[in-house]
C-alpha cells in the first residue's frame, strides 16, 4: 500500500479489526483498556510504516493540501499578516493524503511576503500549526509546525536545503525538503518545507526546552526608548540593564520573563569581561556558524547589515548556543556586509574576508570581534573554517549535491505556474548569475568555484595544519589517559566533560613522558583526567596559524570514554 492513497486507517481498524479482538477477549474485562491504551499502541503499530518516511526526508517531495472553510481567507490572512497579527484561520489540511482537522494558518516572512504580495503573486509563505485547536495533534513524525516558504530571491530553488545539509553536519540545525502546495484545490506551487525551530527542535538536539530561548530577529518596526544606548540589531550589544532597551531586537521564545536578565548577563560579559565568556557562552558552537556564514557568503545572517536569522538557547550546561535559521540568500543572496556602504558586487562576494568586521574591530558585532580577539579561538575559527571548505567545496561535493537536488525537483519547478522566476533563471542559476526583480542573484557555482579558490589560498589556509591521529583513552582505575598523535602543534589541548549537562573544559596536553604520553618528544601527547561516568572529549593542536579538532567537526562529533 502506498502512502497518500488517502484510507481513513483509524476507520479501517475501527470497522474490522477490533471486532476480531472483541471476538478473541469477550469474557475478559478489557473493554476499558482496549478502548484506550491497548487500541492507540495497534493504531500506532499498523499504521507507523505507512507513514514512516520522514517529513523532512530531501528525497521525497511532499504533497500539502489546505482548505479553508471560510470565503476570502487569503485577504483575511493578509489582513492578519499587515496588522502584525500572529492569529490564525483554522482549516483542514492533508499531508501525503493524511488529513488534520482544525490546524491554524497564518502567512509568514518579511521581504518574502511582502515584496511577492505587491507584485500580485499568489505564491506567498505559509505558517501551519497542528495544534491550534487540538492539542495534542501532531503533523508525520511528532512535528507541531510547517513553515512552507516560497523560495524567494533564490531561482536555482537550491540556498535553502544545500545550506541546512551542509550546517547539520557542524551543528543543530533545521532539516530541509520540498513541498507541492494546494489551496482549496489550486495548485500554488513548490515550496521549500522548513523544520521549525521551537520546543521540538529543542528536545531533539538539546534534551530540553526548558533554557532561555530567543528569536535574534529585531522587530522592524519597534520604537526605543531614548534612555536606551543606540544598539544594532540583534548583535548582542550591551545596552545597560532594562530589559526594555532589549525587547524590540530579540523576541523572547520561552515563557519565564526572567530570562531576558540571562540575556542581559550574556552581552554584558561578551562585551566587558571576555575573558569569561565560555562561562555563559557556548563558544565552539559560535565560532562554526561564523566559519559557515563565512565561508558560504550567507550575509542575511549575524555577520551582515541586518544582524538576524538567529536563535539562541540556554542548553543545561547553562551555556547560549546559537542557531542558525533562513537560508534563502545564502550563498550570496545578500550582499550587505554592514562595512561597506555600497552593495557588494560578485568579486567582493568572491572576496568576503574571514575577518571581515574583526579587521576593523566593529563594535557593533561584538559575537565577532570579542571572540576572535582570543588568539585561540582564532585559530580554531580558521580550522572549522578550513574543515568546511574542503569537506563541501574543495572536494566538489557541494556542487554534486545541487545537481542532485535539481534533478530530484527540476519537473516540479517547471510546471510551477506560480513560481517567483521563470524556467530559465532556475537551470541558469546554480551556474550563473541571473537578474531576480530588481536584483541580481549570484550563481552558486560561480560564486564558490572562485571563493574556493580565493579561501584555498588565504594566507591563513594555504600552510599545511597541525594534524592528529591515533587518537586513544586508556583506564588507569580513578583516572583515564587520553593519548593521541599531534603533529605541527606548538600545543595541544583535551576538552572534556561529564556528560552532555555540563560545558567542555580545556586542559593542555604535553609530549614530556610525565602524562601518560609515552617517550618524551616522541610525538604522542597525553593528558589525564579523573575517571567518572560519561567521559566525552576531542583533542586541539594548536599550529602557528591555525588549530585543528578531532574528531574534525568537534565539538558537535566528539569522543567517548565506554
Amino acid at each position: 500500500m502506498e502512502r497518500g492513497d488517502g484510507i481513513d486507517f483509524l476507520k479501517f481498524i475501527k470497522t474490522h479489526l477490533r471486532p476480531c479482538l472483541w471476538g478473541l477477549k469477550k469474557n475478559e474485562r478489557i473493554e476499558e483498556a482496549m478502548n484506550k491504551s491497548v487500541f492507540q499502541f495497534l493504531l500506532l503499530f499498523l499504521t507507523a510504516p505507512l507513514f514512516s518516511q520522514n517529513l523532512y526526508d530531501l528525497s521525497h517531495i511532499v504533497e500539502i493540501k489546505i482548505t479553508f472553510n471560510v470565503q476570502g481567507w487569503s485577504e483575511k490572512l493578509d489582513s492578519l499578516k499587515r496588522a502584525g497579527s500572529k492569529n490564525r484561520l483554522p482549516a483542514t489540511i492533508q499531508i501525503d493524503g493524511r488529513k488534520f482537522e482544525e490546524v491554524g494558518v497564518r502567512f509568514k516572512g518579511n521581504s518574502s511576503y511582502f515584496n511577492p504580495r505587491k507584485a500580485g503573486s499568489t505564491k506567498l509563505p505559509f505558517n501551519i500549526k497542528a495544534n491550534f485547536k487540538i492539542k495534542k495533534q501532531r503533523f508525520p513524525g511528532g512535528y507541531q509546525t510547517l513553515k512552507l516558504s516560497n523560495v524567494f530571491r533564490d531561482p536555482s530553488f537550491l540556498r535553502e536545503v544545500l545550506s541546512y545539509e551542509i550546517a547539520r553536519k557542524y551543528m543543530p540545525a533545521p532539516l530541509c525538503n520540498f513541498a507541492k502546495l494546494y489551496v482549496n484545490d489550486q495548485y500554488l506551487g513548490l515550496y521549500n518545507n522548513s523544520e521549525s525551530v521551537n520546543e521540538q527542535f529543542l528536545d531533539k538536539h538539546f534534551g530540553n526546552h526548558k533554557g532561555a530561548f530567543f528569536k535574534c530577529d529585531p522587530n522592524w518596526n519597534a520604537t526605543t526608548s531614548d534612555r536606551c544606548p543606540e544598539g544594532d540589531k540583534a548583535s548582542l550589544m550591551y545596552l545597560g540593564d532594562d530589559p526594555a532597551c532589549y525587547s524590540g531586537l530579540y523576541e523572547l521564545k520561552s515563557k519565564d520573563e526572567k530570562a531576558w536578565d540571562e540575556l542581559i548577563d550574556l552581552t554584558k560579559i561578551l562585551n566587558e569581561k571576555p575573558g569569561k565568556i565560555q562561562e555563559v557562552l557556548d563558544v565552539d558552537r559560535v565560532l562554526w556558524m561564523h566559519a559557515f556564514n563565512i565561508v558560504l557568503a550567507n550575509l542575511d545572517s549575524y555577520t551582515g547589515r541586518l544582524c538576524h536569522n538567529y536563535y539562541l538557547y540556554k542548553s543545561s550546561d547553562s551555556l547560549f548556543t546559537p542557531i542558525v535559521w533562513d537560508m534563502n540568500l545564502s550563498f550570496g543572496g545578500f550582499r550587505f556586509d554592514g562595512l561597506t556602504k555600497r552593495m557588494l558586487d560578485n568579486k567582493d562576494l568572491e572576496k568576503i574576508s574571514p575577518f571581515v568586521h574583526f579587521k576593523t574591530r566593529n563594535a557593533k558585532r561584538p559575537l565577532i570581534v570579542k571572540l576572535l580577539e582570543n588568539p585561540l579561538y582564532r585559530k580554531i575559527y580558521i580550522g572549522h573554517l578550513r574543515t568546511i571548505l574542503y569537506e563541501n567545496f574543495v572536494n566538489g561535493e557541494y556542487l554534486k549535491r545541487a545537481k542532485e537536488v535539481q534533478e530530484l525537483i527540476g519537473n516540479e519547478v517547471e510546471m510551477d505556474a506560480n513560481k517567483l522566476y521563470d524556467n530559465q533563471k532556475f537551470h541558469k542559476n546554480l551556474a550563473q548569475t541571473v537578474a531576480a526583480g530588481r536584483s541580481k542573484i549570484i550563481g552558486i557555482e560561480e560564486l564558490m568555484t572562485a571563493r574556493t579558490d580565493y579561501l584555498s589560498n588565504h594566507p591563513l589556509l594555504a600552510i599545511a595544519p597541525p594534524s592528529i591521529s591515533k587518537v586513544e583513552h586508556l583506564h588507569y582505575g580513578p583516572t583515564v589517559a587520553i593519548n593521541a598523535v599531534v603533529e605541527g602543534a606548538q600545543r595541544a589541548f583535551l576538552a572534556y566533560r561529564y556528560g552532555k549537562k555540563e560545558s567542555f573544559r580545556f586542559l593542555e596536553m604535553f609530549d614530556d613522558s610525565g602524562h601518560n604520553d609515552q617517550m618524551k618528544g616522541d610525538g604522542i601527547w597525553g593528558a589525564t583526567i579523573e575517571n567518572k561516568a560519561g567521559i566525552q572529549y576531542y583533542i586541539i593542536a594548536e599550529g602557528e596559524r591555525l588549530a585543528m579538532l578531532s574528531p574534525k567537526r568537534a565539538s558537535f562529533e566528539f569522543y567517548e570514554v565506554k
